[in-house]
């Protein structure tokens, strides 16, 4: 598996767990696979089908496999799923669908997280906290990873005990854990619920040779179109897309020439060690930077899952600008880890580092909301003469506030959209 598949390993695991038992490897996994067709755990044609709750609009396309008032909702690897209502109870594995339900109006309705709730719904809350009556209860969610030691093991029975309409996750990711094989996620599917997911398009990785030779990538935005024909909720998706779409355009259109913009690393480090991620690849994990069209700093360097540099070989590349990702009430206290570095014999000499341009970044699993945010956040890292300056940001706090004249959205329009109330 790539470095930047979701599963970590070896010493990489190490450095980009969520505080180890707290939020084990599990925050981090988001791989995804190819396709299955479902056979479904209600009535259908074979295609898979929900039963849900009532809810939602009728903006989804009717099925012929179920009944009057059912409907379909279509993403590589499952294929068509056919939903008799809207799911009232979904698994949830990672930050990008917990963040998608929540963006879509069903927050509510997440009963699970991969990993440990407090530290998932900690950075959640963060982006949420400018965004009037928004929020995510993770009160009483359960941890779908008992893993340790970075291993990330998922309990069949678990899955059982939920018993979700939904479970809102990419079956090749499941796979691909401890204990899983094809087999298990289709029993899944046919005595729990369908499986809705598509989580290897993060970085355009290879996904489970099951699930391969159909399996198709998509953009942030092709996802979040799908999932909310899930939840019949297409209309405030594209509500909420065309916040995303004015803020590109806001961004484009007052970037310097190329020329002008400087090289950029995207990177973790833990112990001394530095363990990078393209920019210039595809994927939604770079959905918060690739709109920025800025130089790669590891453009000429052979970047693997396993790639790591000290200090001397990070000073090589020497990027100008230096984005730690899970910099947002995570685990990772980038400040500090900037005071460190600034005080190192060798790392001091980066120009990020001495230059004061070594920054909290995002989640590369991110949602819609999340997405947003995130543009901003590195828009005005990046480029603060154009965009305004990135206020300091300490550990663990929440997003910080931006004054609402070089803010890049409109929260209170977000905020609507979420609530339901966009037009």
């Amino acid at each position: 598996m790539e470095r930047d598949a979701d599963r970590p390993a070896g010493t990489r695991r190490d450095a980009i767990r969520y505080c180890g038992a707290v939020a084990g490897a599990g925050l981090l996994a988001g791989c995804s696979g190819t396709e299955s067709t479902p056979s479904g755990s209600g009535s259908g044609d074979g295609n898979g089908s929900a039963d849900g709750g009532a809810g939602g609009d009728d903006s989804s396309s009717e099925s012929e496999g179920g009944g009057a008032d059912s409907y379909a909702a279509e993403m590589a690897p499952v294929g068509e799923v056919t939903f008799d209502a809207v799911p009232e109870s979904v698994m949830a594995y990672s930050l990008l669908y917990a963040d998608l339900a929540v963006a879509l109006g069903h927050g509510d309705a997440v009963n699970s997280l991969g990993f440990d709730a407090d530290a998932g719904g900690n950075t959640l809350d963060a982006y949420y906290a400018d965004l009037d009556g928004v929020s995510f209860d993770r009160e009483g969610l359960e941890q779908l990873n008992t893993g340790s030691g970075g291993g990330i093991s998922v309990d069949r029975e678990l899955l059982y005990e939920l018993d979700s309409d939904l479970h809102l996750a990419d079956p090749a990711l499941f796979v691909s854990f401890d204990g899983w094989d094809r087999d298990d996620v289709d029993e899944i599917r046919d005595n729990v619920g369908p499986w809705f997911g598509n989580i290897y398009s993060r970085r355009h990785s290879e996904p489970p040779e099951s699930y391969r030779a159909d399996y198709e990538y998509y953009t942030l935005p092709e996802i979040g179109e799908r999932v909310a024909a899930a939840f019949r909720e297409e209309e405030r998706f594209a509500a909420l897309d065309s916040v995303r779409e004015d803020l590109v355009e806001t961004i484009r259109s007052d970037l310097p020439p190329a020329e002008e913009r400087p090289t950029v690393a995207t990177l973790l480090y833990m112990d001394g060690t530095y363990y990078p991620s393209r920019t210039d690849q595809p994927g939604f994990a770079n959905a918060h930077v690739r709109p920025f069209d800025v130089p790669d700093a590891f453009a000429a360097e052979e970047v693997t899952y396993e790639t790591a540099y000290d200090h001397e070989q990070l000073l090589e590349v020497d990027p100008d600008v230096i984005l730690h990702q899970y910099g947002i009430a995570s685990y990772y206290d980038v400040g500090a880890t900037r005071e460190e570095l600034s005080e190192h014999p060798v790392a001091g000499e980066l120009s990020a580092v001495a230059n004061d341009r070594f920054y909290p970044s995002g989640d590369p699993v991110q949602g819609p909301i999340m997405n947003l945010f995130q543009l901003e956040m590195t828009a005005k890292q990046l480029f603060p003469e154009r965009f305004g300056e990135w206020p300091n940001y300490e550990h663990g706090d929440d997003y910080p506030d931006i004054p609402a004249d070089e803010r890049l959205f409109d929260r209170d329009e977000v905020a609507s959209i979420v609530a339901g109330g966009a037009e």
